[in-house]
């Protein structure tokens, strides 16, 4: 099942849990700029491969970054279309926002 077919919530889960590390919110950061090979990811963190080979996996499977191959290289780039759901989720969420309105628990 792609990320995109998951409930809204498992969804968000998954976004937050791979951004609970450290160094994947640095990657993702880093991203933001624009599209990094793995070699530059790895001298700017001073990461070893392995590890950062880990992280990316990680955000990959959420569907926080997307990469692509050219030769021997693979560049990651970040999803800002995942982005852009994650503060839409994060902006519905916010205390007092529905001011009693809505009919559902979340507003006794």
């Amino acid at each position: 099942m792609t990320t995109a077919a998951l409930p809204a919530a498992t969804r968000a889960a998954r976004w937050f849990h791979a951004l609970s590390d450290e160094t994947r919110l640095e990657i993702v950061r880093l991203l933001s700029h624009g599209e990094r090979c793995v070699c530059e990811l790895q001298e700017v963190l001073g990461a070893a491969q392995s590890r950062l080979s880990f992280h990316l996996r990680a955000l990959k499977d959420a569907g926080l970054v997307t990469d692509r191959r050219e030769g021997r290289w693979v560049y990651y780039a970040v999803n800002r279309e995942a982005l852009d759901h994650i503060a839409a989720f994060a902006g519905a969420v916010k205390p007092g926002k529905h001011a009693g309105s809505c009919r559902a628990a979340c507003c006794p």
